[in-house]
């Protein structure tokens, strides 16, 4: 599938941030300094405005009111204070709101206004050390190199980061503090990997994983972006991230791993990174992390070799760190995976970038890839087209995992088709019922309960009015964690919807599924509400893919290309677009069997969607209308699912959920081109043939290592043999 989508013209933020960039990497140039000596101080003094500005506004919430205003507080005396006691000057105030604590030596009005012949790099270095000693959270973590920049060009660089304008909200900031990150990337090239992963790529990582709520881990963090934008997700959603989310890194690279940690405090955030000190993934494991995680993140560094194999030897094993043993080659690719693998708790998700040749590397790699498949924890792969990162050209594969797969009970059978039911389904006098109990008059609620208790619809158990965590359900059948919620007249009013929609978003991250009704639907559109309650736990009547009926996601793996998906920003790189990114974030959701979330991407991706994943022919209800026309209401909480206007499907070139069996059949090869193809009436381009040979190339330089490994240990033997 073919989808370029424009470049976008910078606006507000945009272009402020740009100006900024453009501003201080000229500084730069003049200075004679590299970009690696030169982003750890710019990015300290972005910081130190963004702390100055959320510290300035506490600070006049925590000033005494003039005498006589008792405009706070109704009914005192007039000439008595709003407060008992100044605490402007207190760093316990200020950390009680998460605001970092600024001594007036370290303020940027000061720094700004020092006389001519003063030091500016020591006033900056000086300033960062008391901040540190008054917010202990921060210590070691500030640039203290200042020194490195003459006063001249210092005394610019704070008068270019001062036009930064102050009404700016912390995001904003950190939209700031991202930008200089991703363009020293740029500009180190192979090292800015080290540190930085494209904002595009940590997007669609975390639309697909949905970390709402819990622990989250990055064993290999750089700076902490897949931090950040899960922070993001979070917000977007309507939730307090620094509430929902404990975050936990480690970064073997003492520097970046401060990069981390400021840009999580530019960001409103906290969390715990553990960096230098020769911290290292491989051997180290600070979290006791084994089974622990709600979420793993990562973009790890592919193919690393020379990995002391035997100081891994005690965390092999079932229940260990790498549980299906180490690969013969000298290759950390699956050493990672299974470190994330081994991380997640039952019900954990991971998403990780990662090179191509683990997709399909050989030998011991292959018996790795094949246990992880078996243990049906593989969920998606998703192929990844070049240049979309700075260091490399290459193509990549994004891997998510998904533990709780391994539980899904079988689905069951598909009823059979008969004239008597819409879309397949026989109710056996249900729908007379509930005609019966309406001309009786009984409330709706009740009429819904006659029809599902005693196991009258497809034998299915529900319960009435159930505890799930802080909430009360209408009605729950615990077999499929199914819930169905019956919503009146007042379910219609805005601040009602954002209170449903919390609550839903809730308990479909406890794997649940959330159906709503209207109340006039179980009277006056029986038969559609109980067809979309047995279609929302067993397969449709259009099946999935080629004709084959839906499988049980424990034993499929959805497959994605992407490569033909981009947005080119310049001659050399590539991103995407929001709605790009939404639009294959819901074809994971579809295949879940999920409510499309139009968050990010909006319309456009709404749009895409609906092109891409049109009505099924043998759809039950193909040619319904848009909503808010035609007769046939359906449940809107369900929306595009259920109306039938979206459901998953495989699409030649783009998407394949592939059984077991087929995967098996490749070799327990996780390469989406295999399983794929390529759509009606393409041909493969150059640029396809480029990035295959690409990718076989890289392959064999893999079974090129192993080759010289195993005639080393030929050697090895023969000479063993004869001089015994």
């Amino acid at each position: 599938m073919l989808w370029i989508s424009p470049a976008e013209k910078d606006l507000g933020n945009d272009a402020l941030e740009k100006r900024l960039w453009n501003a201080a990497d000229q500084f730069r140039a003049n200075s004679g300094l590299t970009a690696a000596q030169y982003s750890a101080p710019v990015l300290g003094l972005i910081f130190l405005l963004f702390a100055e500005t959320r510290f300035a506004k506490r600070r006049a919430a925590l000033l005494p009111s003039p005498a006589g205003d008792t405009s706070p507080d109704k009914g005192k005396p007039e000439g008595v204070s709003r407060r008992s006691s100044n605490r402007a000057d207190d760093p316990t105030a200020y950390h009680a709101e998460s605001v970092i604590f600024l001594p007036e030596a370290a303020r940027f009005a000061h720094l700004l206004n020092l006389p001519e012949g003063a030091n500016v790099g020591q006033a900056i270095n000086d300033a960062m050390a008391e901040i540190e000693k008054h917010n202990p959270q921060l210590a070691g973590v500030l640039p203290r190199t200042f020194q490195i920049f003459t006063s001249t060009l210092l005394k610019e660089l704070l008068k270019k980061v001062s036009e930064i304008p102050v009404s700016l909200d912390y995001d904003a900031f950190g939209r700031i503090y991202e930008y200089f990150l991703g363009q020293f990337a740029r500009t180190e090239g192979q090292k800015g990997g080290e540190f930085y992963t494209p904002s595009s790529i940590v997007r669609l990582l975390v639309e697909v994983i949905e970390p709402f709520h819990g622990r989250i881990l990055d064993p290999a963090c750089g700076s902490g972006g897949m931090f950040v934008q899960s922070a993001r997700f979070v917000s977007e959603h309507q939730k307090n991230a620094a509430d929902e989310l404990f975050i936990h890194g480690v970064e073997k690279t003492d520097d970046t791993g401060r990069l981390a940690r400021m840009n999580l405090a530019i960001h409103g955030l906290e969390g715990d990174i553990r960096h230098g000190g020769h911290i290292n993934s491989y051997y180290d494991d600070p979290f006791d992390a084994v089974g622990k995680f709600d979420f793993v993140l990562a973009n790890p560094p592919f193919n690393v070799n020379a990995v002391d194999k035997d100081r891994l030897a005690s965390d092999v094993g079932l229940g260990r760190r790498f549980p299906f043993g180490v690969p013969r080659t000298d290759n950390a690719n699956m050493l990672w995976i299974q470190l994330f693998y081994s991380s997640l708790n039952e019900k954990g998700r991971a998403g990780f970038v990662m090179a191509n040749s683990a997709s399909d590397a050989r030998a011991s790699e292959q018996e790795i890839r094949k246990q992880l498949i078996k243990a049906r924890a593989v969920d998606v792969m998703v192929a990844v087209g070049p240049n979309m990162f700075y260091t490399v050209t290459l193509p990549c594969t994004l891997w998510f995992m998904d533990k709780a797969k391994a539980s899904l009970s079988p689905r069951p059978p598909s009823p059979q088709p008969s004239p008597r039911g819409r879309g397949g389904y026989v109710f056996q006098g249900l729908v007379e019922e509930a005609r019966v109990l309406r001309e009786k008059q009984t409330p709706v609620e009740e009429v819904l309960w006659e029809l599902l208790r005693n196991r009258k619809l497809a034998n299915l158990k529900f319960r009435r009015q159930h505890q799930i965590g802080d909430y009360i359900v209408d009605f729950f059948c615990a077999e499929h964690g199914l819930v169905i919620e019956l919503d009146g007249a007042p379910h219609q009013q805005a601040e009602r919807k954002k209170h449903d929609a919390k609550r839903d978003n809730y308990l479909r991250t406890l794997g649940h599924t959330v159906l709503r009704f209207t109340n006039y639907r179980v009277f006056d559109d029986t038969d559609n509400l109980l067809t979309e309650i047995l279609t929302s736990i067993s397969p449709s009547p259009s099946g999935r893919g080629q004709g084959e009926g839906e499988q049980n996601r424990a034993d499929t793996v959805l497959f994605i290309d992407t490569r033909h998906i981009y947005r080119q920003i310049d001659r050399a790189h590539r991103d995407w677009a929001d709605a790009q990114i939404g639009f294959i974030a819901n074809i994971v959701r579809l295949y879940r069997n999920e409510v499309p979330d139009y968050t990010l991407g909006g319309e456009e991706a709404k749009t895409k969607l609906r092109e891409v994943f049109s009505p099924h022919p043998t759809h039950p209800h193909p040619n319904l209308p848009p909503e808010g026309e035609g007769t046939i209401a359906l449940s809107p909480s369900r929306g595009e699912l259920e109306r039938g206007w979206v459901s998953y499907r495989d699409i030649p070139g783009l998407c394949k959920a592939a059984t077991l069996t087929e995967i098996e059949a490749q070799g327990w090869s996780l390469n989406p081109g295999r399983y794929v193809g390529v759509a009606a009436g393409e041909e493969v381009s150059d640029e396809d043939f480029k990035e295959k040979l690409e990718t076989l190339n890289e392959e064999l330089e893999v079974l090129n290592a192993q080759a010289r490994e195993l005639e080393q240990s030929i050697a090895l033997n023969v000479a063993e043999i004869l001089e015994a």
